[in-house]
Order: C-alpha cells, then sequence, then structure tokens
C-alpha cells in the first residue's frame, strides 16, 4: 500500500483535523477525498479483494438536547457523531470495546509490547532454569525475574481494567 506525506501550515491542519471529525477523522477524510479525486469508490468500503463491502446507513433523528448530549460525548472521545453512535450499538449487539481515536492506537501498542515482554520474560526463565549457576546467584536472577514478571502481569491487569472501563462506559446505567 503506498502512503502519502504531505506538510501543510498548523493552522490549516486544526481547521482540516476540526471538518475531518464529521467524516472520520484526518486519515478516514484524506483517503475519501483522494478517491473522490480518482472517481473510485472510498477505500474503507473495499474488502479484502477489492470488492465493495457491504454496509448499511441508519437515520436516527434526536431533538436539539439529544443531539447536543451525543455531540458532547463522541467530542470527549475523539470520535465524530456517526462513529459514537456506531460504537454505542457495537458494544450492545456484539460486546465489541470502542475507544476514542487518539487512544485506541496506543491501548493495541501497549497490549502488544505488554505480550512481546511476556514472551520474552519466559524465554529468561527458561534460560535461568538450564544455566549452570551457583545456587546464591541463580536464586537473586529468579527473585529478580519474578518482580519483572509480577510489574508486567500488573500493566496487563490495568490494561485489562481500560477495556473493562470502556465496556462499561458503553453500558447503560440502570
Amino acid at each position: 500500500m503506498t502512503m502519502f506525506s504531505v506538510r501543510v501550515e498548523d493552522d490549516l491542519a486544526a481547521r482540516f483535523d476540526a471538518a475531518a471529525t464529521r467524516h472520520g477523522g484526518r486519515s478516514a477524510r484524506l483517503r475519501q477525498l483522494i478517491a473522490e479525486a480518482a472517481s473510485a469508490p472510498p477505500l474503507g468500503l473495499r474488502g479484502p479483494a477489492g470488492a465493495l463491502r457491504s454496509a448499511s446507513r441508519i437515520m436516527v433523528r434526536l431533538d436539539a438536547a439529544d443531539t447536543a448530549a451525543v455531540d458532547a460525548e463522541a467530542a470527549a472521545m475523539g470520535l465524530s457523531r456517526a462513529s459514537w453512535v456506531a460504537g454505542l450499538v457495537r458494544r450492545r449487539v456484539r460486546g465489541a470495546p470502542r475507544f476514542g481515536r487518539i487512544s485506541e492506537p496506543s491501548v493495541i501498542a501497549i497490549h502488544g509490547e505488554l505480550r512481546r515482554i511476556g514472551v520474552n520474560i519466559n524465554q529468561i526463565a527458561r534460560a535461568l532454569n538450564t544455566a549452570v549457576m551457583e545456587g546464591r546467584v541463580l536464586d537473586l536472577e529468579l527473585a529478580s525475574l519474578d518482580d519483572l514478571r509480577a510489574e508486567t502481569r500488573g500493566h496487563m491487569m490495568a490494561l485489562r481494567e481500560a477495556f473493562e472501563g470502556n465496556l462499561a462506559y458503553w453500558d447503560v446505567a440502570a
């Protein structure tokens, strides 16, 4: 896949980002504009083989107060109004979490890094268990490794709490 890179003034970028929130964010809007300029369907609607993916559009009418509340909630998460409503529907229908555009890549990256750290800790533990070391030195190394393992487990639990908090956000208060 080709990547485009362009430099623009900070003020223009800020105004574009503000306008792009109604279209799914900066990247989504740029893809839409490029597809329009090339007279092709937007890339976000293509499946793996290039065929158009089916998507449904649902119109919901809200009064001014509800619209303002939805706009405030969506803005707080860095989502467009439609993305926020779609996230709410996905949570209720599939139980899937939906993070804000800013935090979603970070959460995914953190999860991946923690998994890699866990794999490395297990490899170190195996190496230490097969190493020929004096009893006291080996005990110190294993104790340090257990501390690292406990710290990593704590970070994984914090990440799980973030997911659970996100799911709780989308739940309807009883």
